[in-house]
């Protein structure tokens, strides 16, 4: 028997030897903030769906920035447009009646971001006209529960989200509003006075936070000023330090015009940012499916919509470079995501049901693209022992043989196909590289109508 001694003998042992991990504080400054590891998650993802949604909807004209251009005149066409439309004295608040949302269903939209095989949200909870998603507090009458919708429609998308898939819940937000008397009086200022930020802008995104605990804070409309009027390393060392999302929260650059693409956890940059090139710290590449706009446009041509192959190609040269790709679709003011954006998302799902392995999770390889062949870009994964190697074909072969001049075979090199079950016949390339040859596979076999992938494994390099 052990003594009583000998028992808090050994339970003093057993508490000493218990590793205390002392959680890291980050300060409210750009160094310290930017030391924060990026949540993984982020990284292996790949993949969001970015929505675009406000007052904006209801005249679903020109694009989101209707009331911008409308009230300062910066497009001829909108003036037009609202002389022969509407009353005089019409103004823009008289919209948000019409913002009625009745065949939203969260549910629905859930079930189609996750069909399309995106692994995150990004849904726009204030644009710059100011207009509030959410009942806030701090949006008196101009929000989605005081007028318009009479729903919390935040508030449902993040249930269904959280409760019918695995997708991670990021929101949008829009620090400056465009003609809200406290900006402007800040503006007027030379952003000397905060009165707008303190009363308005920070309060929003605590209560956003607080209430529906995303998982990306996207934030914009930071380009008329520096990150010392928005207050915003103190805003993410609070996020970072005490938020209830601190160990899984994923923050961009827009903080102010002297911090993006320098700081933040990721880098947008600038809209439908893609570089080409491999890049030092991680991006997204923000881009809308109507090519012309990020809120819906009833006026929208079929041309003006990205094919599937300009999708996925797109998306694999963002993927091949490190960076993450936000796609956006804009609901209309009743709540229907129309069949334009639902066809693509799902065609995109269905090809990442057979492709998803060269995408998601995967990192960028030694090359991006091929060295002689032309459409072609890599990414890589780490296998049991060794580095699988993904060439993806944004054009099927012309010839017999596809020559590639980056991989460099072994004696245990294997090539296939995803979604084809016979591995392909390849031989060295006559000047390095690798030529594989290409199968005669019947349409009706084809794993897939748009971009195939190559699995290279066992190389060299």
């Amino acid at each position: 028997m052990v003594s009583k001694f000998g028992v808090n003998t050994l339970l003093t042992l057993l508490i000493s030897s218990v590793l205390i991990v002392v959680s890291v504080r980050y300060e409210p400054d750009w160094k310290s903030l930017d030391s924060r590891p990026l949540p993984s998650w982020y990284d292996e993802a790949k993949i969001g769906i970015f929505i675009h949604w406000g007052v904006f909807s209801v005249p679903s004209f020109g694009s989101e920035w209707f009331w911008y251009r409308w009230k300062t005149s910066k497009e001829a066409g909108i003036v037009d447009f609202m002389n022969k439309n509407y009353r005089p004295g019409f103004t823009y608040a008289d919209f948000a009646p019409k913002f009625t949302t009745e065949f939203y269903n969260a549910d629905e939209w859930a079930n189609i971001f996750k069909a399309s095989g995106a692994r995150y949200i990004v849904l726009v909870t204030k644009h710059h006209e100011g207009f509030t998603n959410w009942p806030s507090n701090y949006s008196w009458n101009w929000n989605s529960m005081d007028v318009g919708p009479k729903r919390d429609l935040v508030g449902e998308l993040a249930t269904a989200i959280k409760s019918k898939t695995d997708l991670h819940l990021g929101l949008y937000h829009s620090l400056l509003e465009w003609f809200n008397p406290l900006y402007m009086a800040d503006k007027a200022s030379g952003f000397k006075t905060q009165d707008f930020v303190k009363s308005k802008t920070m309060p929003e995104l605590y209560e956003l936070v607080n209430t529906y605990k995303p998982d990306v804070i996207w934030s914009d409309g930071d380009w008329e000023t520096t990150d010392v009027y928005w207050n915003a390393t103190e805003f993410l060392a609070w996020l970072y330090n005490d938020s209830p999302v601190k160990d899984t929260v994923c923050v961009n650059d827009r903080w102010g015009k002297n911090i993006r693409c320098k700081h933040g956890g990721f880098l947008n940059c600038n809209d439908k940012y893609n570089p080409g090139k491999l890049q030092k710290k991680k991006w997204e590449n923000a881009m809308t499916i109507d090519r012309y706009s990020w809120g819906y446009r009833r006026n929208a041509r079929l041309a003006d919509y990205l094919t599937l192959h300009d999708l996925l190609s797109e998306i694999v040269s963002t993927v091949s470079c490190g960076g993450n790709i936000l796609i956006n679709i804009g609901p209309t003011h009743d709540g229907m995501i129309v069949p334009i954006f639902q066809e693509r998302l799902r065609q995109l799902g269905d090809w990442l049901n057979v492709n998803g392995e060269s995408i998601y999770g995967s990192k960028p390889w030694t090359h991006q693209n091929d060295t002689i062949t032309k459409n072609i870009w890599y990414t890589s994964q780490k296998s049991s022992d060794s580095l699988d190697v993904y060439a993806i074909l944004l054009s099927w072969p012309e010839g017999k043989v596809l020559t590639l001049g980056a991989p460099l075979p072994s004696t245990t090199t294997v090539v296939s196909m995803l979604g084809y079950s016979t591995k392909l016949n390849w031989k060295p390339g006559t000047k390095g590289g690798i030529d594989i040859s290409v199968p005669i596979i019947p349409s009706n076999q084809l794993p897939c109508t748009d971009a195939w992938v190559l699995k290279i494994e066992g190389l060299k390099n």
